[in-house]
């Protein structure tokens, strides 16, 4: 019978933990400074060493910017640190998860999109629909892209970027496969028609329905 040691936490790992909690809650935003140590010594009932180690630990993880004689600021989040060890060259199955991911991320970034959009938003989305000269590829990408910043949230834009960095070659190679198929070509651009009429309209449900349809579509496509 294997039986495992209980292994007491250490002070400063718990401290670390509760500020790295504090900041993903948006309790300290993006370029806020922390308290100070002594101020997080109060805070959390500590001594300085047990804050000083966690600060250490949250700035390797790249969470925090420790300024000399200014304290510790919250970094920017960056999604490419937190994927930093990902697959750059996705096999087929990166490529499947990728998409499962894609449809859990995008339709949420087309409902927040009705909901978020502005006129200038439109505009731009209606631009690069009707631009028939831009490389199908570019357009296709920029298209989500400009859905996802529609949502008005700067992380998930990170996330297309990332995601879409990772695809980018199987998502080339699918244009020039689809670009001999015509009927394939009008298909993909009725469904971005569709997306993008239901974000004019602001129908939040029918933008998220649209949306899974759309990369639902583009997956089996993936697949032949």
């Amino acid at each position: 019978m294997n039986i495992e040691k209980i292994q007491t936490q250490k002070i400063s790992e718990a401290v670390e933990e509760q500020i790295e909690k504090m900041i993903v809650s948006g309790a300290f935003q993006s370029g806020e400074k922390l308290p100070s140590v002594r101020e997080l010594c109060d805070i959390f009932g500590v001594g300085r060493s047990a804050v000083r180690d966690a600060i250490t630990t949250l700035k390797g993880k790249g969470i925090v910017d420790v300024r000399r004689g200014e304290g510790a600021f919250v970094c920017q989040f960056d999604c490419a640190k937190l994927f930093a060890s990902s697959v750059l060259l996705p096999s087929f199955d990166d490529i499947q998860e990728l998409f499962q991911v894609r449809k859990i991320l995008e339709a949420g970034i087309a409902q927040m999109a009705a909901f978020h959009r502005t006129d200038h938003d439109l505009k731009v989305m209606k631009k690069i629909l009707s631009d028939e000269a831009a490389e199908r590829w570019e357009a296709d990408y920029e298209f989500h892209l400009a859905l996802a910043k529609a949502a008005k949230n700067d992380i998930l834009i990170q996330f297309i970027q990332f995601i879409s960095e990772m695809m980018k070659k199987t998502m080339v190679d699918f244009h020039i496969y689809v670009e001999k198929n015509n009927s394939i070509i009008k298909i993909i651009a009725e469904q971005h028609e569709e997306i993008y009429k239901t974000i004019k309209n602001r129908d939040c449900k029918r933008a998220n329905e649209a949306m899974i349809y759309h990369l639902n579509y583009v997956e089996k496509l993936l697949q032949r």
